[in-house]
């Protein structure tokens, strides 16, 4: 198993059945949402241990989902854009319907 761009285990050798490498160009731009996300989340929970008013934390969390919108975006393109391009010329449908389910956990 290797690290993919994103911090996940990723193996080419098993199930989603392509064997390029991938290829993300946004990785770094991922990382600085993730961390801010993070930052945002991690400051949700101290006001929720403070008390502090539910509208100002309301406010605060929907920053962090906006966050976390905002790196799966990013995600996407990158995947549409070089994965499943590749995927596409290769004929490999497995890898088609596979983001096609991610779009749809995503947008839930």
């Amino acid at each position: 198993m290797t690290e993919n761009a994103y911090g996940h285990e990723h193996s080419h050798e098993h199930s989603h059945g392509h064997s390029h490498g991938h290829t993300h160009t946004n990785t770094k731009a991922v990382q600085n949402r993730l961390a801010k996300a993070a930052g945002q989340l991690d400051r949700v929970s101290a006001m929720v241990g403070r008390d502090e008013d539910c509208s100002d934390v309301l406010q605060q969390l929907s920053a962090v989902i906006g966050a976390l919108r905002s790196a799966g975006r990013l995600i996407m393109r990158d995947h549409l854009e070089h994965c499943l391009s590749e995927a596409v010329e290769e004929g490999n449908m497995d890898s088609v319907n596979r983001f096609r389910e991610a779009i749809e956990l995503f947008m839930k």
